[in-house]
């Protein structure tokens, strides 16, 4: 706060002087611009006495102004100089002296603004920042950002579902969910905190903070009961970033999604652990080009001589362009390849014993994709899943390899037509396929066929402000979704859809309105079923009240 004082004090004082040495263009005026003068003189002396401006540089101020009104004012008319300057304006406190100067030029008067902000500022800021605050200059470089955002969410089941799984768990698609049956109602929060740090010119680092469970990397949600005294809170940010040049940004730790995508591969809110370099050229006529590259680590293995699953990893790699017409609409596409490495599964041996292979299996999944027992000694529980009273062939996941490799070929494109700015029309289309996908050599694996199911699209129609900012701010949206089984990784992809996973199809209807300035409602709805296999269809509404700062 002293800081902006310090900030604004030189600039009133300029206009201020500037305006109190200037001559009455009306004899009227005179009167009032009398008492402005004592009232600037009276500001100086003040400032003289703080300490913050010298006497000596203040009288030498006002003197340079009283000789260069009588040069002008001399050559233009010897005799309108009747009232000579008063020496000594600024002397002990309560002194009521007043300069009188009929005419000061315009290169003067910015003269005088420029030396008295110069000097106000450096005496101010040694004042505040040395003396009264005492806070270090590093606080400058630093900013600050986050959100709170509450939200009720029902789930609704069809009666199409299997019933007799009512009370149990159901299976779909060889992963478990806790319900098919029972419609839920669940109230839930997420809370963001993040810090980044203006190192220099080229390197700038950040951190940020975030509720959610820490097994789950993709969802920020936690549902709220008193009997939960406590939310969890985990750092989902730590990131160091290089730009020497403006087309090339380098970046490592956990960070956001580096690529231009969509919900349908990647999750809003997964953070990507690794290292990433972008590079955005640009050419003429709106044209710029975009390309990046990146290596991200999932699961780190330790490898022996009873263990001898391998870390889990991925290459991604995307190349596109985008062009911004005079008027701010854009056409922009890439396409990408996502190659995930040792995520499929591997059968250990038949003697019962072997578990040499066990680590091959996902740390995490959601559901959707073919999977098969790696174990293959009847004692994993990717085998039975016991309900009260009876018993079910199905999958829980422990145990369960994927059958697929994982090949990703993604093709994402964006129409945004500004021509009713601020209502903005963006049309967005998304398409992915499996091109890992290989039924022999599953076969071979796993001894197992799976059908080949391995493509997915997705198509958006937004209308509105692309972003919500401000009060009345508007935004209603509908698109449609169909991920088959071995698309894209279920572990990976939007969790609210179908609550999570693949093996889905479905629309998605919603809208946003601006309540006040970064405080904004949503409401969605996602109606989904099943691709093929067991039916499984599921209502999700979202009720969101989010708050920026």
């Amino acid at each position: 706060m002293m800081k902006q004082a310090g900030r604004i004090r030189p600039a009133l004082l300029a206009l201020a002087m500037s305006t109190a040495f200037a001559a009455p263009a009306e004899a009227g005026e005179r009167e009032s611009l009398e008492q402005l003068r004592s009232t600037t003189v009276g500001l100086i002396e003040a400032l003289v006495q703080e300490g913050i401006l010298s006497k000596e540089k203040a009288e030498g101020l006002i003197r340079k102004a009283e000789q260069a009104r009588q040069a002008p004012a001399s050559a233009a008319n010897p005799e309108e100089v009747s009232t000579p300057a008063v020496a000594g304006a600024v002397g002990a406190q309560g002194d009521s002296n007043v300069v009188r100067v009929q005419y000061v030029p315009e290169f003067v008067k910015q003269q005088l603004r420029a030396d008295i902000e110069k000097d106000v500022m450096a005496k101010l800021n040694y004042h505040v920042e040395e003396e009264r605050l005492k806070l270090p200059g590093w606080l400058d470089r630093i900013t600050f950002e986050g959100d709170v955002r509450l939200r009720y969410e029902p789930d609704r089941f069809s009666g199409r579902n299997l019933e007799e799984l009512r009370y149990g768990t159901y299976v779909n698609r060889q992963a478990m969910i806790p319900n098919t049956q029972d419609d839920q109602n669940r109230y839930r929060v997420r809370a963001r905190f993040g810090i980044n740090a203006k190192l220099s010119d080229t390197f700038t680092a950040g951190i940020r903070m975030t509720t959610g469970h820490m097994d789950n990397p993709l969802s920020p949600n936690q549902s709220i009961e008193i009997r939960q005294s406590k939310l969890d809170w985990g750092l989902d940010r730590v990131f160091i970033t290089a730009k020497p040049y403006s087309w090339l940004t380098a970046t490592a730790g956990r960070f956001a999604n580096p690529f231009f995508s969509t919900d349908m591969v990647w999750d809003r809110s997964l953070a990507f652990d690794g290292a990433a370099v972008t590079f955005t050229p640009k050419f003429n006529g709106g044209m710029s080009a975009f390309g990046t590259i990146g290596a991200f680590p999932i699961d780190q293995v330790r490898t022996n001589s009873v263990n001898k699953a391998k870390d889990k990893w991925f290459l991604g790699a995307q190349a596109g362009f985008e062009w911004v017409s005079p008027n701010h609409s854009s056409i922009k596409a890439g396409i990408a390849l996502y190659d995930f490495k040792n995520v499929e599964g591997i059968q250990n041996n038949v003697d019962g014993f072997d578990s040499r292979y066990n680590a091959t299996v996902m740390p995490y999944r959601q559901k959707g994709n073919n999977t098969f027992d790696v174990m293959q000694n009847g004692r994993s529980s990717c085998g039975t899943v016991t309900i009260p009273g009876t018993t079910f062939l199905g999958y829980s996941g422990d145990g369960c390899g994927l059958a697929s490799e994982f090949q990703v070929l993604n093709l994402t494109g964006q129409v945004d037509l500004a021509t009713f700015d601020p209502v903005h029309v963006i049309l967005q289309g998304d398409y992915a396929r499996n091109i890992g996908f290989d039924q022999k050599e599953i076969l071979r694996r796993t001894n197992t066929l799976f059908e080949e199911e391995n493509e997915a699209y997705q198509v958006k129609l937004t209308v509105g402000m692309p972003e919500m900012k401000h009060r009345h701010d508007w935004q209603a949206f509908i698109a449609y979704k169909r991920i088959e089984a071995d698309a894209v990784m279920d572990a990976f992809t939007d969790s609210d859809f179908n609550l999570g996973g693949t093996n889905a199809k479905g629309t998605i209807l919603g809208g946003s309105y601006g309540l006040d300035e970064n405080t904004w409602f949503t409401a969605r709805w996602y109606s989904t079923r099943e691709v093929s296999g067991l039916p499984l269809s599921i209502d999700v509404f979202l009720f969101d009240l989010t708050a920026r700062f």
